[in-house]
């Protein structure tokens, strides 16, 4: 499942760099329109921050966060589960 999940955003990562390499020559990106300018600009900030956004997660930059993430989840559950387990013993005693 994960490979999928991969593969399915490295076409999106394709397709947004196709998209931005075909539209490159026809936005106008001269000084001379305020407004095409700024449309420009904008259209190709979104299209590198959807790029940026699937190498983020081609790269796997949050398996390791997510892994460590997992790891403090782990060590509080046994502490509440060990928690549990001493106030059991206390009460049984009384």
């Amino acid at each position: 499942m994960k490979k999928r999940n991969k593969f399915k955003h490295v076409v999106y990562l394709l397709l947004a760099l196709a998209m931005l390499l075909y539209a490159l020559p026809t936005l106008s990106l001269g000084k001379d329109s305020g407004v095409v300018f700024a449309f420009g600009i904008a259209w190709c900030s979104f299209a590198f921050l959807v790029i940026a956004a699937h190498l983020h997660f081609i790269l796997g930059v949050d398996e390791e966060k997510a892994k460590r993430l997992e790891a403090v989840r782990k060590a509080k559950l046994n502490n509440w589960q060990d928690k549990w387990k001493d106030e059991g013993r206390v009460t049984q005693r009384s």
